[in-house]
């Protein structure tokens, strides 16, 4: 295990953890929990503007420098000029990749830690931590719990992630109620070959099984039910803002959806979560704790999606809703 190279605690941590969704929900678990330990450690974190919002959400997160990709090697350069001004303890790069290797360069530390599998030459530029115990492929949660490890600490993060308050939609009064019988449904996911086609199904399974239930779909682009959906029970977000989406998974609820970043989100925070799998594997991509009550992954058959049936993950949605 790596060891910590100073005699007092920290007193500022650079994180760089600029994308994507899922990924910077996992470092803030893992800084939640570093926050915990040492409460007087200012914590600056470099986020995508995109994502911005969501770790500005984070109590224990100080100051967060945003990075306009979009902007390209204009984007680096800015938040490189601003991190040559400043001096940490410490410096996290989460995520391994050319961008934010130069990035760690350009703050003044001693210390600067990367990622193991840190790629495009991102390892040049800080110190590797050590790989989990257990064999690989690893949970992005315990490859960034490594870093923790630096400062001596041990242990896995805790539960539930602390969030301020989000904005406020018009549709908050839907999820009033009994939260088991709230669902979000996430229809899409990063990729395409990720996404199960059946949601619709399940939907009307929920709507004729589980009374008194209402039924909140999101996604990236706008879609919709092929059938008539009971009249007050269904909200339909599809295609909305990114920032209403993050609310959205944030919202008291059961969360059912593909592998993507709103579902860690939503276990984060406290929900149960109904996670569905085809290509990837849940012990890899699944949400954190993968042994959680709270928590259940659905494997399609031979990891294509288009061979799970709706009866099969409704089966696992009634099962997951049961748990005391």
């Amino acid at each position: 295990m790596p060891k910590l190279l100073r005699s007092t605690d920290p007193k500022s941590l650079l994180v760089i953890k600029p994308s994507s969704l899922g990924d910077i929900v996992h470092g803030l678990q893992v800084i939640q929990m570093v926050a915990q330990h040492f409460p007087n450690c200012r914590i600056t974190w470099v986020a995508r503007d995109r994502f911005a919002p969501l770790v500005e959400a984070a109590p224990f997160v100080h100051e967060v420098i945003h990075f306009r990709r979009k902007a390209g090697i204009r984007g680096i350069l800015e938040v490189m000029k601003t991190l040559r001004a400043r001096r940490f303890d410490a410096v996290w790069d989460m995520q391994g990749l050319l961008r934010s290797g130069l990035m760690a360069a350009a703050a003044r530390s001693s210390e600067k830690w990367g990622r193991h599998d840190s790629r495009e030459g991102a390892w040049l530029f800080s110190r590797k931590v050590q790989l989990p115990p257990g064999n690989a492929p690893h949970h992005a949660i315990p490859l960034l719990l490594e870093f923790a490890r630096t400062l001596s600490l041990s242990g896995d993060v805790t539960l539930p992630l602390k969030l301020e308050p989000g904005p406020t939609f018009a549709w908050k009064s839907f999820f009033e109620g009994d939260p088991l019988k709230r669902l979000v449904i996430f229809t899409d996911s990063r990729g395409a070959e990720k996404e199960w086609p059946k949601f619709g199904t399940l939907t009307r399974l929920i709507f004729e099984k589980i009374p008194d239930s209402r039924v909140a779909w999101c996604a990236g682009s706008p879609t919709a039910p092929d059938f008539s959906v009971p009249d007050g029970r269904f909200l339909n977000l599809t295609g909305c803002p990114f920032g209403e989406m993050i609310e959205l998974a944030r919202q008291p609820s059961v969360f059912i959806g593909n592998d993507s970043g709103p579902m860690h989100l939503s276990a984060a925070v406290g929900n149960r979560v109904l996670a569905i799998f085809g290509p990837t594997s849940p012990a890899r991509f699944g949400p954190w704790p993968i042994d959680s009550p709270r928590t259940s992954a659905v494997v399609a058959p031979g990891g294509v999606l288009a061979d799970l049936t709706p009866d099969v993950v409704f089966h696992a949605l009634q099962e997951l809703v049961a748990r005391p």
